[in-house]
């Protein structure tokens, strides 16, 4: 893998069957956010544990979110986008020095729910405050045809706020361990392209700023 990455759950962290896990069991550079409130989650809590496993990160890494930890990493982004830093959050410490603007290479956002879909969790009525876009990093943002969290049209609404690039997988439900998710092969394949391309852009950047 071409950079770090961190891996943020939704709600009640990811268990050890569900694809993130499996997923951070092999990979070597990875580390996963340690917000204090995964049951019960505060907003301010999560963006600053974003903020922090992107600070200990050594290179630019790519956030792996799924469910609420979308809408922390799309937070997160916002408060960077707007203030050069995420504010709110603890102070950074790692790679990255204190007031510093973070960076990471991009972010592979999946399932993000509706914060306004009649099934988004009660306990997490911190984030029901909507995430501006556009994201200040390249996005891809999967979605699924039948997700009880979030319609078809409203992922599309999402990719859009936030200048993701929607990727519809058909019918999958939440893309979790109860829609039948275990390793789930294809969604990697998909980080890796991205992860690919995000290589690809660099490297064409880096030859026009040489030209």
């Amino acid at each position: 893998m071409r950079h770090p990455i961190v891996i943020v759950p939704g709600i009640g962290d990811s268990g050890p069957d569900h694809w993130q896990t499996l997923w951070q069991s092999g990979l070597a550079d990875v580390r996963r956010i340690a917000p204090s409130s995964w049951e019960h989650p505060e907003l301010d809590d999560w963006v600053a544990a974003v903020d922090r496993a992107v600070a200990a990160s050594a290179a630019p890494p790519v956030l792996v979110a799924h469910s609420l930890g979308c809408l922390a990493v799309a937070h997160w982004g916002a408060r960077v986008a707007a203030f050069g830093s995420a504010s709110g959050a603890d102070a950074a410490s790692g790679p990255r020095a204190a007031g510093v603007t973070p960076v990471v290479a991009g972010a592979l956002l999946v399932a993000p729910p509706d914060i306004d879909g009649p099934a988004f969790p009660v306990d997490a009525v911190g984030f029901t405050v909507p995430a501006p876009g556009p994201l200040p990093f390249a996005a891809v943002l999967v979605a699924s045809s039948n997700d009880p969290y979030c319609t078809p049209g409203h992922a599309g609404d999402l990719a859009e706020e936030w200048g993701a690039t929607l990727v519809d997988i058909g019918a999958h439900g939440h893309v979790n361990v109860a829609s039948g998710f275990g390793p789930w092969p294809e969604g990697r394949r998909l980080l890796d392209g991205f992860v690919e391309s995000l290589a690809v852009a660099a490297d064409a950047r880096t030859r026009f700023a040489e030209a």
